[in-house]
């Protein structure tokens, strides 16, 4: 302790620290911020600089490649001058020729005659306006927002689209051409910048006016006015005028007269521009609401396509537009050479057909109904898709409308055999569970309801309201029952029925193709053309390739890429599928055949050679149908009713001075006078089949020998009328029974079968059954006479060698030498129509 303060004193003991006195900050030295990072060695780059330089490198990327866009411009437009006017302004004709190169037509004659803008009313330029470019007086002359997009969508495969203002139209309609390219679009860019600067408006809306197609060969609005109104541009009202513009989008598609099938999507177009002049204040609601759609006047043909050159080059030009091989503008520019499928010989062979058949016979002063009486025809090889021959009308030059092509006719149950083939393909059920076959037996009475149906309720009625009862399917396609083909419809499934025949080739766009069970009954409305593509399919055992018209297109000595060029699947010729398997087609064939054989195309017997086919009539008896082929060749035709004055559809009643027109009557005529012409020289083929298991036809049912009426022919519905089989109604009393004879049994037909029928009818009296009716005259087909017996054959005249004919036995009751039904009906209805 120390002497002062009295405490022990320790040297050893060290004492801590005093903490450091708080000192205020110089504010004249600046602070060190805090590090608030930690883990950051010295010397550690930043991250925010490394993203700065990342975005100083971009921007000056995107600088240099807007300097480099802004000078490809101003070289552009530099550079680029407007030149001298196209070709379309001194367009060339086109020339169509003939398979073998011979000359078919030489078409595509330029109407033109330019107007001022002064001579064109105010209504009809702001039509054009409001159907082309709203904005096209406040607008730049390029719209570079609507070329991007279009560009983009061009690329991206969303289809080619123009982006256009008029402008820009006029330019590629007066300048440079129709094709949608890049090059053309840079073009066409640089052009219009320099002539909405050196032109004012006015101009451009003048030119553009002069120089765009309308159709009908139609070029300028003046030429328009004359073509479909048949007056000057100045005395066009403002309804005409909408129509007009509304052609400018497609103009031959959009002509009523001419496409009546796209008269719906003609009248949108033309509400659409109507409602776009309102919404701009260019006219007023009411009078929106006064206006009527202005039908136009029908197309005129020039001399050169008289007969039926103005039809072929009328499909030859539908064909190579909606495959995309050319558009419709740069096509009416001329200067194609065409060499088509199509064969003069074929093509003379089908003219001479529908003459002996059905024009030769119509008599308009006396029968008033022969006036309405139309015809359309169609032929493809089945092997190759080539379309040999067409029938568009009696004359293209009186009448313009192309009967092979148009798309507003019913099929009718032409359409049933692609039921059939759904059913096969997809190894479909009955409601019982039982596997589909032309054996299978379905209830067959009128007005049966569907079953197994969600929609509503559904009963179609049979022709002439007969009910057959328990009826096979192959049965119920010879006598076109309806009830069980909506029955089958609905077992399929009406969407898999509709797609299978899409498979086979009817445009998926087809009117009235909808999933329903009336599907079955043919109300879609497919073109001549169209049904026979779908039959040809059937023909080539299920493999489909898209017809085409074309063999080889060019102009300048630059040849042009046609569709259909590869093989899609490997397993056929090019630009073929396997739409259905080769079973569910061959098999369907099998029941087509019995069709001519026994059923209501027997009037096709007289074509000389085996023969499938089908016989159909449209709603109200408008239209009657035969599709049918050989193994060489699918020819569909058709028989259409139409006012010549209104174009409305009307009934065949009384046609050919005939209580009514089916399809086993004058179509399946023509078809078996053109097919034996057709392949004269060529020897008969038989089909080559390859059934699907149970598919095979079972031995006839026996006859009722001891019927009391059976010595008497039978007088029910359409006795002794070409093609048509009388109905068979269920016999009411016992059948004949023997050790071999068994009901509704599966099995196939056996020799000892048939002796058996044949020996317990052999004494009994019948009528012999009838032969097809001659056809061409003497020497052209089998004379009346004594039928064929069951060993018997008779001559041909198209193949020079006999061709088999069914035996002639007595049948049930209601069949060609079996007693008539009981409650047998007066002949009423020939056809097999949808159901009401």
């Amino acid at each position: 302790m120390s002497p002062s303060s009295g405490m022990p004193s320790d040297t050893s003991e060290v004492l801590p620290p005093e903490p450091a006195a708080w000192e205020p900050r110089d504010p004249t030295v600046p602070a060190t911020p805090p590090n608030r990072r930690r883990g950051r060695g010295p010397g550690r780059p930043r991250r925010g600089g490394r993203v700065r330089r990342l975005l100083r490198r971009l921007f000056g990327l995107a600088l240099l490649g807007a300097l480099l866009l802004l000078g490809g411009l101003v070289a552009g437009y530099l550079l680029v001058d407007i030149p001298a006017a196209n070709a379309t302004a001194v367009a060339q004709s086109n020339l169509f020729l003939y398979r073998d190169g011979t000359q078919l037509a030489r078409a595509g004659e330029v109407d033109r005659q330019n107007v001022s803008l002064a001579r064109v009313p105010l209504t009809v330029q702001r039509a054009v306006l409001a159907a082309e470019d709203r904005d096209f007086y406040t607008s730049p002359a390029v719209d570079p927002r609507a070329m991007l997009r279009a560009t983009w969508n061009t690329l991206t495969g969303k289809g080619r689209q123009s982006g256009s203002t008029i402008t820009q139209q006029y330019v590629k309609n007066y300048y440079l051409g129709q094709e949608q390219t890049l090059t053309r679009k840079a073009k066409e860019f640089f052009i219009a910048l320099r002539l909405g600067r050196e032109k004012d408006k006015a101009e451009i809306l003048e030119g553009y006016l002069n120089t765009s197609y309308f159709g009908r060969n139609a070029y300028g609005i003046q030429a328009a006015a004359r073509a479909y109104y048949g007056k000057d541009a100045k005395d066009l009202d403002t309804a005409e005028g909408a129509y007009l513009a509304s052609l400018l989008n497609a103009p031959n598609a959009y002509d009523v007269a001419t496409h009546p099938e796209n008269r719906a999507r003609a009248l949108a177009r033309w509400h659409y521009v109507l409602d776009g002049m309102v919404t701009e204040g260019w006219l007023s609601p009411a009078a929106r609401a006064a206006a009527v759609f202005p039908a136009p006047q029908p197309a005129r043909a020039s001399a050169g396509l008289s007969g039926q050159r103005g039809y072929l080059v009328q499909a030859v030009e539908q064909y190579l537009t909606e495959t995309g091989v050319v558009d419709e503008k740069t096509l009416a520019a001329g200067g194609f050479r065409i060499t088509t499928t199509l064969e003069r010989a074929r093509q003379d062979a089908f003219v001479k057909a529908v003459d002996e058949a059905v024009t030769s016979k119509l008599d308009p002063e006396r029968n008033p109904t022969d006036r309405f009486v139309r015809v359309g025809g169609a032929a493809v090889e089945p092997a190759s898709g080539k379309v040999v021959a067409l029938y568009g009308g009696i004359d293209y030059t009186r009448q313009f409308v192309n009967n092979a092509t148009r798309r507003d006719y019913q099929v009718g149950s032409t359409f049933k055999p692609f039921v059939l083939a759904a059913a096969l393909q997809h190894g479909a059920q009955t409601q019982e569970g039982e596997r589909i076959t032309p054996n299978t037996v379905y209830d067959g009475d009128n007005r049966r309801p569907v079953q197994g149906w969600n929609g509503g309720y559904y009963d179609p009625a049979n022709e002439d309201d007969t009910s057959y009862g328990p009826i096979t399917v192959r049965s119920a396609t010879d006598e076109s029952v309806n009830a069980v083909y909506a029955q089958m419809a609905v077992d399929v499934g009406p969407a898999r029925v509709r797609d299978t025949a899409v498979a086979l080739g009817l445009p998926r766009r087809t009117p009235d193709l909808t999933a329903s069970p009336s599907i079955a009954l043919g109300p879609a409305t497919a073109s001549v053309l169209d049904l026979a593509q779908a039959y040809a399919t059937l023909a080539n055992h299920g493999r489909h390739g898209p017809y085409t018209l074309v063999e080889k297109i060019s102009r300048d000595q630059e040849e042009f890429e046609l569709p259909g060029s590869e093989d899609s699947d490997g397993g056929g010729a090019r630009g073929t599928r396997q739409a259905v398997t080769r079973e569910a087609a061959d098999t369907t064939t099998s029941v087509l055949r019995s069709v001519v054989q026994g059923g209501t195309g027997t009037a096709a017997l007289a074509a000389g050679r085996p023969a499938a086919g089908k016989t159909g009539t449209a709603e109200d008896d408008k239209a009657a149908w035969f599709a049918g082929y050989t193994p060489e060749l699918a020819t569909v035709v058709a028989m259409m009713g139409q006012d010549p004055e209104t174009g409305r559809q009307l009934p065949l009643y009384g046609a050919l001075g005939q209580p009514r027109i089916n399809g086993g009557g004058a179509p399946a005529e023509i078809w078996a006078r053109f097919t034996r012409e057709a392949l004269a020289g060529v020897p008969p083929k038989e089909f080559d089949l390859r059934l699907m298991e149970g598919a095979e036809e079972l031995p006839p049912e026996p006859p009722l020998p001891d019927h009391p009426d059976a010595a008497e022919g039978y007088e029910g519905p359409g006795a002794g009328l070409p093609g048509r089989r009388p109905p068979r109604p269920r016999p009411t009393g016992p059948r004949a029974t023997g050790p071999e004879i068994r009901e509704a049994v599966p099995v196939r037909e056996d020799a000892a079968v048939r002796e058996a029928v044949r020996e317990s009818v052999r004494e009994a009296p019948h009528l012999p059954a009838p032969a097809p009716a001659p056809v061409g005259g003497p020497g052209n087909g089998p004379a009346a006479g004594p039928a064929a017996g069951p060993e018997q054959v008779l001559p041909t005249a198209a193949a020079g060698a006999p061709q088999p004919m069914r035996p002639a036995e007595p049948g049930w009751p209601g069949e060609p030498g079996g007693p008539p039904p009981p409650d047998a009906a007066p002949p009423a209805q020939l056809s097999d129509p949808r159901s009401p």
